[in-house]
């Protein structure tokens, strides 16, 4: 409600005394609360649920008859980074609103890794006036560690900064989880500014168990969306956190978490899609997608509900919305069936704003060039590429299809003239981190096991967290092309075969999203994942981008490669490749 006019307006609806703007009539109305479906007209006024009628007894200036539709809560994503849809804010609420959510709690990790507090600025302004209702948290880790070159480094009073926004809800996903652990200074600082705010912190904490977890959890840490196993959602609830049950395009624990949720801590459950790509979205959809997999793996449709809805909400205090209930935003869903969860009609704030899965006025991207323009590499040729060996038994980061965890491997390679050659009879690729923020001309290299790419080069400038260009080939003059014509993009992504541009997609926007529509996007992508697979072999059990740019990611085992060196995430400290 703006003000106490809005108040007493809604109060004089409830109590009969005015009429409500407009009223659902019939419909089947998910009680959040006590768990159950009751059938009612609802009331709406100025965006607010006012109250209820027996069915058929509401009255308003609009009735909209809902003919025992079900009438639920907007969807709410508790955890998810819109740089990975590759589209600008505005363009994302454009597809993930006809999915059904109305609600985000969006990290900028990825923006604010290529632009500071600027990127911050920059999701803020354009998702200002969409119909998807953004909220952000201020990123805990830009770098995500001291182990890599990113474009900026927020510390304790950067982040104090950010977390003044009313929009900002609290501290994003910390990572650094050794830091917290071993109670790091400037961990410490950062935590407690968001304490002084008032406000919360978001966790990340994969494997992590005993008094690890007790010593992460201590320290306010109030979410995670890193489990991967029953029991290990089952130990963070004990200790009070929420657990995010994540659907991305890459990272899927809907189905392996559900098994450790129970009627009784279901509560804390929460549903969250990390990163998802606009074809994993018009395909399959967003929120609901997590909802429809849930239902189909035996939870109780209610149960999956509130989990989409109250228990995000509740969890993230935002207390004017995640129910049907008076006083409360009038965001919500008009569904025909409880099956696919597909389609439905969307309101907010009383208003409709899609139907038949598309939306009704789109948002156009607001000006981006305080964030493009960031690409400073120097000092790259073919000769930065050369991996020298002194011997031939060495590690190799081995992919491992479904998730972004990496084995740590081991291979016997050719050595020719104390460099790495590349055998064809081996699916071991060389992949080099050039980074592309201050011009260092750091460039590192490494081996990859399980990508399957011949006869050419991908590169990327998506690349988790820093986004520094990452690039897998099996011949250095494609792997050099890839990374020329990537920068002269402005960054994005780009397939070489053979001395030849396959494709690209250019991200002007930080590197990492354009000013496209979504369906343009997910064409382009569609168009690079089917060429990747048809003309340059990757393996067809892993996804050939969003699979690549996390193996820069220094904060996931096994083994990682930043700019700076093979990364061992369990010793968390550089190893050689020689073993």
């Amino acid at each position: 409600m703006r003000d106490k006019a809005s108040l007493k307006n809604v109060i004089d609806v409830a109590s009969g005394r005015v009429e409500a703007d407009f009223c659902i009539s019939g419909s089947l109305v998910l009680d959040v609360y006590n768990k159950e479906w009751f059938e009612t007209d609802v009331l709406i006024s100025q965006g607010v649920i006012c109250g209820f009628c027996e069915k058929g007894e509401g009255t308003a200036k609009q009735i909209v008859v809902a003919k025992g539709k079900y009438l639920v809560p907007g969807f709410i994503d508790s955890h998810v980074h819109i740089e990975s849809s590759h589209c600008s804010p505005a363009e994302f609420s454009n597809l993930v609103v006809p999915c059904g959510t109305t609600t985000v709690i969006a990290d900028p990790h990825e923006i604010c890794n290529v632009c500071g507090l600027a990127g911050l600025d920059y999701m803020l302004e354009d998702s200002k006036n969409t119909a998807l209702q953004a909220f952000f948290m201020v990123p805990s880790c830009v770098p995500a560690t001291p182990f890599e070159h990113s474009g900026a480094i927020l510390l304790a009073p950067e982040l104090a900064k950010g977390l003044r926004n009313e929009r900002v809800l609290g501290l994003g996903e910390m990572m650094d989880y050794p830091g917290v652990i071993a109670a790091s200074p400037m961990i410490l600082d950062k935590i407690w500014e968001a304490k002084l705010a008032g406000k919360l912190i978001d966790g990340h904490s994969p494997a992590i168990e005993g008094k690890d977890l007790d010593a992460y959890s201590a320290a306010s840490i109030h979410t995670d969306h890193e489990c991967e196993t029953p029991e290990e959602l089952k130990q963070r609830v004990r200790r009070g956190m929420y657990v995010m049950l994540r659907q991305g395009s890459a990272c899927c624990n809907v189905l392996g978490l559900l098994k450790g949720v129970t009627s009784d801590n279901s509560r804390r459950c929460l549903f969250c899609t990390d990163d998802r790509q606009p074809k994993s979205i018009l395909k399959e959809g967003h929120i609901n997608n997590n909802v429809r997999l849930a239902v189909e793996g035996g939870l109780d449709p209610i149960e999956a509900l509130c989990m989409a809805t109250i228990n995000s909400a509740e969890c993230y205090h935002l207390y004017d919305r995640g129910a049907i209930a008076p006083g409360l935003r009038a965001d919500f869903l008009l569904y025909d069936d409880l099956k696919d969860f597909s389609m439905p009609q969307v309101y907010v704030g009383g208003v409709l704003v899609a139907e038949r899965g598309k939306i009704i006025t789109e948002q156009r991207p607001s000006d981006a060039s305080m964030v493009s323009g960031k690409m400073q590499v120097k000092n790259f040729s073919v000769d930065r590429l050369v991996l020298p060996l002194k011997a031939d038994w060495v590690r190799v980061i081995d992919i491992i299809s479904g998730g972004v965890v990496t084995g740590a491997g081991e291979a016997y390679v050719t050595v020719k003239d104390g460099k790495w050659r590349h055998d064809a009879k081996q699916d071991i690729l060389k992949l080099a981190v050039i980074e592309r923020h201050h011009g260092t001309g750091n460039v590192a290299v490494a081996l990859l096991r399980g990508y399957g790419l011949k006869g050419g080069a991908i590169a990327t400038s998506v690349a988790h967290d820093s986004h520094n260009i990452i690039v897998c080939g099996d011949n250095d003059e494609d792997m050099v092309l890839a990374v020329n014509h990537l920068v002269a993009l402005g960054g994005g992504m780009v397939l070489v075969k053979k001395g030849k541009i396959l494709s690209d997609l250019p991200l002007p926007i930080a590197g990492l999203m354009t000013g496209l529509k979504g369906k343009a996007v997910a064409a382009r992508l569609e168009e690079l994942h089917s060429l990747a697979h048809e003309e340059l072999s990757v393996n067809d059990t892993v996804d050939p981008f969003m699979t690549l740019c996390f193996m820069s990611l220094p904060v996931i085992p096994t083994y990682k490669l930043t700019d700076m060196g093979l990364f061992d995430v369990r010793k968390f400290d550089f190893v050689p490749l020689e073993l």
